[in-house]
């Protein structure tokens, strides 16, 4: 695939196998796309370590990998929101420990916070978001990047949204901040020695629990389910991306669901 084509790339699907050998990172894997990925990866070969903050839901993830006869996954808890320099670097020596390298990245947690105008934004919220959304996931990047390095195929894939929107406050400043991540790491990393891929992908609406805690009255059957967009993920963690690094592609739009069918045609 030597043009990316996002339609086309909703429909990729690794080579059975690809992704054996690979240790993959998925933030917010306990729900939605970060689920998704975290199964899709797994059946491709891939070891899954597994960080969230909801304990339950990423045992119930853990024990579906398993189940499915795929490498054995690894479960860490971590909340961006209270997690320490100190406990990004135990995560990152602990992983190294335990596994012996890490190739994958993926930052998909999120917290939205709450939907406000600027003027009575809570500076103690503000603070919570932006280390959620965008402090956390930076030092984690930063705790992980000589394993990265060290992998010679690194990738990382952050779940990016255009949330530049009036009353997003402090979501909205974070996502842009990820943007900006994505630029910076993939012109310091895009050198022969130290080469990371970083990409950035925006599915758009998506039928999470996320989603329907923001948008409450919205027809949850007219989205697309998450795993209709894991095939970016996994085309961008794997060798076919070869050094395809600094795209942040948008996937809104892209998938049409019948509400009646629940099937998805692109168009």
């Amino acid at each position: 695939m030597s043009e990316l084509d996002p339609s086309a790339l909703l429909d990729y699907r690794p080579a059975p196998g690809s992704l054996s050998g690979r240790v993959i990172l998925v933030t917010g894997a306990a729900d939605g796309i970060g689920r998704a990925v975290s199964l899709a990866a797994a059946e491709a070969g891939a070891t899954i370590v597994l960080l969230d903050r909801d304990i339950k839901r990423l045992e119930k993830v853990y024990d579906s990998i398993e189940s499915g006869g795929n490498p054995q996954p690894a479960i860490y808890p971590l909340n961006h929101e209270g997690a320490t320099v100190k406990d990004y670097a135990d995560l990152a020596e602990n992983v190294l420990q335990s596994l012996g390298r890490l190739d994958g990245l993926v930052l998909n947690a999120g917290s939205a916070g709450t939907l406000t105008p600027l003027k009575y934004y809570d500076p103690e919220l503000w603070v919570q978001v932006m280390q959620a959304n965008l402090n956390g996931p930076v030092m984690l990047t930063q705790a992980v990047l000589p394993m990265l390095e060290d992998s010679g195929q690194g990738s990382i894939v952050v779940s990016t949204q255009n949330a530049r929107k009036a009353f997003w406050g402090a979501f909205g400043v974070a996502k842009a901040g990820q943007d900006a991540l994505i630029d910076i790491l993939s012109r310091e990393h895009s050198g022969d020695q130290g080469f990371i891929r970083v990409n950035g992908i925006d599915t758009g609406p998506v039928r999470t629990r996320f989603r329907a805690l923001h948008y409450p009255g919205e027809n949850a059957g007219l989205l697309p389910r998450p795993v209709q967009v894991v095939g970016p993920y996994l085309y961008f963690l794997g060798p076919d991306a070869g050094r395809i690094t600094g795209e942040n592609l948008s996937l809104e739009g892209l998938i049409e669901v019948s509400e009646s069918a629940g099937k998805a045609s692109r168009h």
